[in-house]
């Protein structure tokens, strides 16, 4: 469904990606791991379309996307739920769900993704009406999530979801990465606890300083030895 090749992305003369070459299948969580400043969320604003790449290919169902406006690739159907969660926080909750929808050609079915939204995060349900700023931390990740999906996309890309959130919400959380792709959603996962995140995905990439230095199915890189170290804390 999605592949990158050979792409370099620079902040200014700061050269972020240097070649990141990756790949997701249709139906897959595939994660990127790595330490903070990595890459990883340079390479998922990359995708969206954030960030030009300065060279390389960013391919979404056979069409190049690099040079296209992002809003023209969440039309295309790339949904991002992205790190800090980004809420809209003058706003209601159901109004950013709204606006999750906002670049969806067709108007139909809004309603059923909307039920799908609240049976996903009951709680967003029982705080349709509350503004978005007042909601606690786990409260405005489900409501980021439920934004991103009310896009109706074909590939979500998640940016550090677990981040600032108690262990039980951390759980909640990644149940429902799970769920949502049961449902057919394809998930490319950005993720610091790497435990969790390659717990549930089927294949995983690690950065190190903007480069790609191991990838192979999720298991695998649960036993690797310099993922044990590096990401998992085992000595």
């Amino acid at each position: 469904m999605l592949e990158l090749k050979d792409v370099h992305t620079y902040y200014g003369n700061i050269h972020a990606l240097k070649g990141i070459s990756l790949s997701v299948a249709d139906g897959e969580i595939v994660t990127l791991i790595g330490s903070n400043g990595a890459g990883k969320s340079t390479t998922l604003r990359t995708i969206q379309g954030l960030i030009r790449p300065r060279t390389g290919t960013v391919i979404l169902n056979g069409e190049e996307l690099e040079k296209l406006p992002a809003h023209t690739i969440a039309e295309r159907g790339v949904a991002q739920s992205p790190e800090g969660r980004m809420i809209f926080p003058r706003m209601t909750v159901l109004e950013n769900l709204e606006m999750g929808a906002y670049a969806r050609k067709e108007k139909t079915g809004f309603k059923d993704d909307l039920e799908r939204v609240f049976h996903l995060f009951p709680r967003l349900k029982e705080r349709a009406s509350q503004k978005g700023g007042t909601l606690s931390g786990g409260e405005q990740q489900m409501l980021a999530m439920g934004r991103a999906l009310m896009a109706h996309p074909k590939i979500l890309l998640l940016d550090e979801p677990s981040m600032g959130l108690s262990p039980i919400l951390v759980d909640l959380i990644f149940e429902t990465i799970q769920t949502i792709n049961k449902e057919g959603i394809t998930i490319l996962l950005v993720e610091q606890n790497a435990l969790m995140a390659l717990s549930i995905a089927n294949r995983g990439y690690v950065l190190q300083t903007g480069q790609i230095v191991l990838s192979d199915e999720a298991e695998k890189l649960k036993k690797n030895e310099m993922v044990q170290k590096t990401y998992l804390g085992v000595e």
